[in-house]
């Protein structure tokens, strides 16, 4: 671990970004022309304390998924992560599998849509970043290890998954999945990551062995979804799926049907997080709660992604 260097370029980008790149009114009295060292600790979801350490150079060494909160607070590069990894002593990220980052770029979507609930997946439907909306809107899914980190393992072998929807979509919505996962098995043929999850879950579950054997093949873009929000009840949803030229990350847009689900949504916003049950429960997301010596606070504002 090169503390120094670390220290410097964690200080040098940070002082880089402008406030409005992540959605901080750059109010007249501010005095610096990037971002405070609170602002970082906000988005990042750590303790101030943990960033000034790691500015001055006399952390702790922190861990991977620290430094993927950083890289997604700081917007980062692919370039840039790599470096920030090499420079806390780590080796980077794989080009896939559970330690992906979502694109700085669609992050910067993210702060942009505001109060509209977004997401950015993987092409296999990991969640790698919300928006506060969204969280507000499902909870926090950023979280998850395993296979239970793709959306259509949880669909096939977790029956609390399914509760966001109702009874009567959950056909429609099984089928889309597992068409969705079709089309990027074959795009990615040969793929020893597609091709083991898709024996997993053949293996898992009979309702997705009879559903992949139909063979049918859909890449979602548009659909519609109803989301039972345990606060506001029903949420009618027109879902837009926007995907990256490679085809490796989607930003989902969401927004309300009717005036209904306008209100609804509405009054999320201002009921916020409190008591909101998140998904991930298993103990190694980022809706736990840290120590001092890691710096976590909680889930910050976008939560804490995957590269």
């Amino acid at each position: 671990m090169e503390r120094d260097q670390l220290a410097d370029f964690l200080r040098r980008r940070r002082e880089a970004i402008r406030p409005a790149e992540v959605g901080i009114t750059d109010g007249p009295r501010r005095r610096t022309s990037g971002l405070r060292r609170e602002e970082v600790a906000m988005l990042a979801g750590m303790s101030v304390d943990y960033v000034v350490r790691l500015e001055q150079g006399r952390s702790s060494q922190p861990s991977t998924q620290l430094l993927g909160a950083l890289a997604r607070a700081l917007r980062l590069s692919d370039d840039e992560c790599d470096h920030l990894f090499h420079l806390a002593g780590h080796r980077p990220p794989p080009a896939d599998g559970v330690a992906r980052l979502a694109r700085a770029g669609l992050i910067r979507m993210l702060d942009l849509l505001g109060d509209t609930p977004a997401l950015v997946l993987s092409d296999l439907g990991e969640i790698l970043a919300q928006n506060r909306a969204s969280i507000l809107l499902m909870g926090d899914h950023t979280g998850w290890s395993g296979d239970r980190r793709y959306a259509v393992h949880r669909h096939f072998t977790d029956p609390a998954a399914r509760a966001l929807h109702p009874p009567e979509e959950q056909d429609h919505h099984a089928r889309m999945l597992v068409a969705d996962l079709r089309a990027v098995a074959g795009r990615r043929s040969g793929d020893p990551a597609v091709a083991g999850l898709v024996d997993r879950l053949r293996a898992a579950s009979d309702e997705f062995r009879g559903l992949w054997a139909e063979h049918e093949v859909a890449v979602r873009r548009a659909d519609h979804k109803t989301f039972l929000h345990p606060r506001v009840g029903r949420l009618r949803m027109d879902c837009e799926t926007l995907v990256t030229p490679d085809q490796g990350q989607q930003l989902l847009v969401l927004t309300p049907t009717d005036a209904e689900a306008r209100e609804r949504l509405e009054l999320l916003r201002v009921l916020g997080v409190e008591e909101f049950p998140t998904g991930a429960t298993d103990g190694t997301g980022a809706t736990g709660t840290g120590t001092a010596d890691t710096g976590a606070t909680g889930t910050g504002t976008t939560g804490t992604p995957a590269r």
